[in-house]
Formats: C-alpha cells, structure tokens, sequence
C-alpha cells in the first residue's frame, strides 16, 4: 500500500510540474495578461480593466496593442493602431486621412458625442509629428480612443514593432464586459 502512495503522489508531482512547464511556455511565447491603466482608450477600456494579448497576432490597422512606452521606463501603453509601415497619416476637421482617404473611426462616436470641444483630435500631418513623411518599415503609429487626454504617437512619435507586447484579443474583468473588444 505505501508503494502505491509513493506512486500516486509521484504521479500527481509530475503532472503539477508539467502543467506549470506548459503554462510557462504559453505566457512566455503564445499569449499573456495585463491590465488597462489610465483613460486614454475610454470608451473601449476602462482603468483597470484585464484584457489577454496574443503574442502571435499579426498587427493590422486598428487593432490595439500592448507595447513598451517608449517615455516611461517600465510601463506599458495600451493604444489603438493607426498607421503601418508605407501609410501616410493626416488629421484634418476631426477626420483621419491615411493615404489621402478619408477613415471612419467608429470606435471614436461616442466620446464625439460628449465632445464639449469641436474636434477630438487636432489637424496633424505625420511629418509634423514624427519627421517623417511616411511610417518607416517596421514602425507603428499608434493612438489612443480618448483622444483628449490620450498621450501617444502624435506626442512621443511612432513605435517599434520590436517594443510590442501583443495586441489585444478578450477582455475578461470586468466580468458585465468580458468577450473580445471591438
């Protein structure tokens, strides 16, 4: 009988073990946590919000992300994607060029409607913000939903793809908003 036990106890150690080796390998390469500081993408998030990054994602325009602040060592931004490599950005009476055409920007309607001001995002050029014409290869412009407060490209200038953490995929706290964010 005390054999068994050994066995059974030896049995559960190695499943333990081989758990947290796989939970390990999937946070380090596949997906992680982290949660929503601030209020620079409010509406879509708020502060203290816990959302789960894809680490494997391709980046596409308008997808959010989780990268390095480029001003602030040690934190984090959560930002929306604007501009990828090759796209040229404008911002004219509140309405978002790339490339010359005019983008609707859904996610933005409903901080336009409590809007006290006339435009939420000031007239910009890329080159004016960045020095650059157009977004260099493997760089990203990046801004946040609220942009009123939102600290982000158009003030510390484009993020290298290299300095990102993963774009976002779930929400999971709070529990009256888990699911994927739009």
């Amino acid at each position: 009988m005390q054999e068994t036990t050994k066995q059974e106890i030896y049995s559960w150690i190695k499943s333990i073990a081989f758990a947290f080796i796989i939970a390990f390998i999937c946070k380090q390469f596949l997906f992680t946590t982290t949660t929503v500081f601030g209020e620079s993408m409010e509406p879509t998030f708020q502060d203290q919000d816990k959302v789960v990054l894809s680490k494997t994602a391709e980046i596409q325009r308008f997808d959010m992300i989780v990268f390095d602040a480029p001003d602030v060592e040690g934190e984090h931004y959560i930002k929306r994607v604007i501009g990828l490599p090759g796209d040229r950005i404008e911002m004219k009476d509140d309405v978002l060029y790339i490339n010359g055409k005019a983008i609707e920007e859904p996610y933005l309607i409903e901080n336009k409607k409590d809007n006290p001001f006339n435009n939420l995002t000031e007239d910009f050029l890329l080159e004016e913000k960045t020095g650059k014409s157009i977004i260099p290869k493997d760089m990203l412009f990046v801004m946040g939903d609220n942009r009123l407060v939102s600290k982000d490209s158009r003030f510390f200038g484009l993020v290298p793809y290299d300095s990102v953490i993963g774009e976002v995929k779930f929400r999971y706290y709070p529990l009256e908003e888990i699911g994927i964010p739009k």
